[in-house]
């Protein structure tokens, strides 16, 4: 059975992040969101650190690791999956953009751990791995990508074409994870994840984004121009399954949306322990003991938004620690990604307007965890394609039934 409180062998981990946001990640924020582009140097420092936890198995505070547990045994497990969710909690609560940037703490390497065999992690260990999915004419619907990957059998190496954009991390990365399709007229059954070294030649860097939120994190366009990609770097295997193909693929979805979750949760936190702050100085007291009906509007607010804040990472918790179990969680991972993501957004604004004019001044954070929490409602899945594989899963219907 799940145990909702956070597992006291991970209170290191968490304390060792909370430092970190505390006087790396949030001294630096606004600086980072300013000169955008900038590769925020102080995060070298952590790198050595982050690794270190990683390879004690005590997991870190970014996406690597991010792996379903092989231990088969009996009982309550709380692994890689839930430590990363709530050390990903406090350094949010820091910075988003600068939690994303973190070196060798991409999204791809999230997805190489899903699916990636044993000789791939050891090839690809240590490296930072941006994740490249969505193209100009494909957002949410990623069975519809239009990238090519055609195997040449004379030099056992793959040839890709096609065009990415909104890649996190896509310029400073090492390796990207690129998802093609095999062959364009067996749809979704036919994509596949490759494994493409950032310097490759024939994966040319077209622009950055300059963005709304999560400045301090670069995003990046790609155009693949029969760019060669050694066999050996697919993920997964080259067959075309009609059953199987596309959910390996999507395998990765399941363990990176509870961490956009976790991320949505610690800007939510940040927001929230900012705006009760303003309310003391101002004399609004928040009674815990009192029901909230009594209590003056600015406080029920509150109330309201913290309950919301405590779902949403109650189930991104579930999600994780299913993971960490062996339990399929892609519905608890929509759950969870569909609730935090929402919860973000919602409680940022709300507390820029209990704030009033100090939640919308460049002195303060607020306004900037404002437009960060935007994007976490919409990559990894945007929040009506959450909704919309919950109600596939609860309706027990397919993707050609249910649109």
């Amino acid at each position: 059975m799940i145990n909702l409180e956070t597992p006291k062998k991970f209170a290191p981990l968490i304390g060792q992040a909370k430092q970190v946001a505390r006087e790396v990640l949030r001294p630096n924020s606004r600086k980072y969101d300013a000169a955008e582009h900038e590769y925020p140097k102080e995060l070298d420092m952590l790198a050595a650190l982050i690794d270190g936890l990683n390879d004690s198995g005590s997991g870190g505070a970014g996406a690597t690791g991010v792996r379903a547990s092989k231990d088969t045994g009996e009982g309550n497990r709380n692994g890689t999956n839930m430590s990363t969710a709530l050390s990903v909690m406090e350094t949010c609560w820091g910075d988003v953009g600068l939690t994303l940037t973190m070196p060798r703490q991409g999204l791809g390497n999230s997805a190489i751990a899903s699916v990636a065999s044993d000789e791939q992690l050891e090839r690809f260990e240590g490296k930072w791995a941006a994740m490249a999915i969505t193209e100009p004419s494909v957002g949410s619907d990623s069975a519809n990508i239009r990238t090519t990957a055609r195997y040449d059998e004379a030099t056992d190496e793959y040839v890709l074409n096609g065009t990415k954009i909104y890649v996190t991390s896509g310029e400073r990365a090492d390796l990207v994870v690129v998802w093609a399709s095999l062959d364009l007229s067996k749809g979704r059954a036919a994509i596949k994840s490759f494994v493409v070294e950032r310097s490759n030649p024939n994966m040319q860097l077209i622009r950055l984004e300059h963005k709304l939120g999560i400045r301090a994190s670069d995003t990046a366009q790609f155009e693949l121009v029969d760019c060669r990609v050694p066999a050996a770097n697919l993920l997964g295997t080259p067959e075309i399954d009609a059953k199987k193909s596309f959910a390996g693929a999507m395998q990765t979805f399941d363990n990176t949306r509870p961490l956009v979750a976790a991320m949505a949760v610690g800007v939510a936190e940040a927001a929230l322990d900012f705006t009760r702050k303003q309310l003391e100085d101002a004399g609004v007291t928040i009674d815990y003991d009192r029901p909230a009906a009594l209590q003056v509007g600015a406080a029920q607010t509150f109330l309201e938004l913290e309950s919301d804040v405590e779902a949403a990472r109650l189930l991104t918790m579930r999600a994780a620690w299913m993971a960490d179990n062996r339990l399929p969680n892609s519905l608890h991972a929509s759950y969870a990604k569909a609730k935090a993501g929402r919860t973000g957004t919602d409680v940022a604004l709300r507390c820029v307007e209990l704030c009033g004019s100090i939640g919308l001044s460049e002195a303060d954070l607020l306004e900037k965890w404002s437009r960060d929490a935007k994007i976490l409602d919409i990559f990894e899945g945007t929040q009506q394609i959450q909704l919309l594989i919950i109600a596939r899963q609860l309706l027990k219907k397919s993707s050609a039934e249910l649109k």
